[in-house]
This record gives C-alpha cells, structure tokens and sequence, in this order.
C-alpha cells in the first residue's frame, strides 16, 4: 500500500525489511545502529590500544626479540589505524550534516565500519599470537593465532551470512 512517494519524504509503505518508514526515517534508523556499533567497537580498540600502549614501559619488553619488537609496532600501528576508521564516519557526519546526503553518509560509513571490523578481527589475532608468542613461544604464537583467526572469520564473517541464507525472502 503506496502512502506517499519517495520524492516527498512521505511514507511509501512497508519495504522489504517490513517497516513503514520514509528514506529519511530508514537513514536515520541505520545511522542510529551505527552509532550503536561504533560505540562498542571504539570502546574495545580502545582498551586493546590501551594495552599495547603500556608494554614498553614493563621490565620484560627489553627481552623481546627483534621481530617482536617489529611484531608490537606493527600492532600499535593497526590500532591507530583502527580507530582512525571508527572516528571517520562520526568526522563524516559532522562535515555533511544538513547538506540532505545522510544516506550517502550511512552508505559510506557502513563500509567504513566493516573496514573498521576487520582491524579490529585483525587486532585481536595479532595481540593474542603476539601474547602467546612472548610467553610460550613462535609456534603457540602460530596455534593461537591460527585459531583465533578461524573464530573470528566463523563470527563475523560466515555466521551473518548463514543466518542471511536462513532467513525468509
């Protein structure tokens, strides 16, 4: 049931994720779950930024090999990286707010935010092979890694497709 047109902003009936919202609406919508996750990865790089920052500063960071020296600035690099990412989209929205483009704005925050969560996805392998490595050794390092890396692609890659394959058309 056609209640207005797209042109207007008026409702234009339930669309196929069944909701009876205007394009702004849906784009206000999407943006407000952004920002919702935005605010949970921020807060967990953060923490993991956190981290890295304090190792120099122990006693035991002066034992680190070389290629694990090389191996922790690789990951405060990432995470710098990181949160670049999840501060873009907000940077974006507060340039081009008012400017009637907020779909644009969503769009292009959306691929941020999943070049964001591969960081993150990135993050947390790196920071668990780099933890294991140090006090277990290369080849735990590789283990952990490994596995973590397998988790990570199982969770955020191939469970939300599997549960797209599974839900009604």
């Amino acid at each position: 049931m056609d209640s207005g047109s797209e042109g207007t902003g008026a409702p234009v009936g339930a669309d196929r994720t069944g909701r009876n919202e205007t394009p702004q609406q849906r784009a206000d919508r999407k943006w407000g779950d952004l920002l919702q996750e935005l605010r949970v990865m921020q807060t967990g790089v953060q923490l993991l930024a956190g981290f890295l920052l304090t190792l120099p500063f122990q006693r035991r960071f002066d034992e680190l090999e070389d290629y694990q020296r090389t191996f922790y600035l690789v990951l405060v690099l990432l995470a710098g990286v990181t949160i670049a990412l999840l501060m873009t989209p907000v940077a974006v929205h507060r340039t081009l707010s008012g400017r009637q483009v907020k779909e644009r704005v969503v769009d292009t925050s959306a691929r941020i935010v999943n070049i964001a969560l591969g960081g993150v996805a990135l993050l947390v392998v790196g920071i668990s092979a780099f933890i294991f490595d140090v006090v277990l050794g290369v080849i735990w390092a590789v283990v952990v890694g490994a596995a973590m890396a397998v988790l990570l692609v199982s969770l955020l890659a191939v469970l939300p497709r599997a549960l797209i394959r599974r839900s009604p058309p």
